[in-house]
């Protein structure tokens, strides 16, 4: 997440808003999803209820997160395991390397962790000579063609199958059809042989059971049952705020996740990893390490006003209703963490209003995001509150700051407010087009580019209003 894209935000949402491909499959796709999840919710009954008691559990869990995480680790080390707090990404990264030359590993598999993305663990494994294999399907695919996740649960929305075809041929070195069938089997024939001899095996972590120490994985594929059983050493990363106090809070979690995710009632597969091998048992790792990562996240708990970002629990449903992710997609955000909750947490786990404080400017604060949300996080209302937090710390452009300034001294004076709406009355004539400015100058062509501007009036409220008297 530390690494900055070449592209200012506006130039990354016009690269996006021009791939009509990629609109189109992620247009189709959220829309499936969110039809999906609002099928999903009507079904279950009471969702109301349920967000608010999501919402009270992930509250009090974030403001007794002290205690829990405590809790987790000794629970964790009775059972035989290695708990690790990793301060940052780059102390995480070498825990990892640490645990992997330990070993000697040569290959490790990962099931999708948007957490090792954060800490951009498969560069540092690969500049150290060790094979890393994405094991979810979607996540293969972006390996193969050497991008990064657009999306927190489906990371290849953005992509279709001619193109997923394309990508497997060239592995193939022959074609292989861009139907499903034939496109999951050419992964499962590639993957299987992956699992069958990893030495390492990496995951993340949906929710951590503090009572228990128990790390819960939700996949729809099978693919975390192999990466946790097969290798000799398991490795699970965690952001430290992906926990629950108990199994009864998890099952309200996981009744909310899967729904608001995808629309399903459950995901195909949960698994629970509760300790290492027994002597007498033919899977599951040898070693365990844990790794709580904070990485910016103590920070966000210290603050009261951002503190219940922390609340997420990942489903990725702000995406799938938010108007700007639709038309730009997640690659515009550059950031791991994309949509809605990445404009928001973004800034703050990196403590750089400056340059990724501009992300709180990608949103309409239509309050779409914050309605869809599975446990009531006021996403709109964190968004404004960064644009403001931003403009107070001094980062609005000196553009938009002269224009205001302009507009606030023209207000005081009813005088001047009135020459100035007279003479923009008369300028805007030459860009007038049926009543709209369809192509203005700069900095109007900001908005005209992509939308018209209703021309003003020649005639004011106030002059209307005097001949009516």
């Amino acid at each position: 997440m530390e690494h900055r894209p070449d592209l200012h935000l506006r130039d990354r949402a016009r690269n996006g808003v021009q791939d009509t491909q990629m609109r189109q499959a992620i247009q189709k796709a959220v829309d499936r999803l969110s039809s999906n999840k609002a099928k999903a919710a009507q079904e279950l009954g009471n969702w109301d209820a349920w967000r608010e008691q999501g919402k009270r559990i992930r509250k009090h869990t974030i403001e007794n997160l002290d205690y829990y995480l405590a809790q987790l680790a000794e629970n964790v080390r009775k059972s035989g395991g290695f708990v690790h707090f990793v301060p940052t990404a780059a102390e995480a990264r070498q825990v990892v390397l640490d645990i992997c030359k330990k070993h000697n590993a040569k290959m490790v598999i990962k099931s999708k962790s948007m957490v090792s993305e954060e800490i951009h663990l498969n560069p540092a494994l690969e500049h150290a000579g060790i094979e890393a294999v994405e094991t979810d399907l979607a996540e293969y695919i972006l390996q193969l063609a050497g991008e990064p996740p657009s999306h927190i649960i489906v990371p290849a929305i953005h992509k279709n199958r001619r193109q997923i075809a394309e990508l497997f041929s060239k592995v193939a070195g022959h074609p292989v059809e861009s139907d499903t069938p034939s496109l999951t089997a050419f992964a499962r024939k590639i993957l299987r042989k992956k699992f069958l001899t990893a030495d390492v095996g990496i995951t993340g972590c949906n929710f951590a059971v503090a009572q228990t120490g128990s790390v819960t994985l939700v996949t729809n594929e099978g693919n975390a049952r192999l990466t946790t059983s097969l290798p000799k050493v398991l490795i699970s990363i965690m952001g430290m705020e992906r926990i629950v106090p108990t199994f009864e809070d998890l099952e309200v979690l996981l009744t909310l996740l899967p729904r608001s995710a995808t629309g399903q009632k459950l995901t195909s597969y949960v698994s629970v990893i509760n300790k290492t091998r027994n002597v007498d048992e033919k899977d599951g790792a040898k070693e365990f390490h844990l790794l709580i990562l904070d990485n910016g996240r103590s920070r966000m708990l210290e603050d009261d006003e951002f503190r219940q970002a922390l609340h997420c629990i990942r489903c990725g449903a702000c995406f799938n209703v938010c108007p700007v992710y639709r038309q730009i997609g997640g690659h515009a955000y550059a950031s791991v963490y994309g949509g809605p909750i990445g404009s928001v947490i973004t800034p703050l786990l990196l403590n750089d209003l400056d340059f990724w404080g501009e992300l709180a400017y990608a949103s309409s604060l239509c309050a779409a995001c914050s309605s869809s949300c599975p446990v009531k996080i006021p996403l709109h209302d964190l968004l404004l509150a960064l644009r403001h937090r931003r403009a107070e710390a001094g980062y609005t452009p000196f553009l938009e700051k002269t224009a205001f300034n302009l507009w606030r001294r023209f207000f005081k004076l009813p005088a001047a407010y009135k020459f100035a709406m007279k003479m923009a009355s008369i300028g805007q004539k030459p860009f007038v087009t049926n009543g709209f400015i369809k192509a203005g100058p700069p900095p109007l062509s900001n908005w005209t580019n992509s939308r018209y501007f209703p021309a003003l009036p020649g005639e004011t409220f106030r002059d209307r209003w005097r001949e009516k008297q």
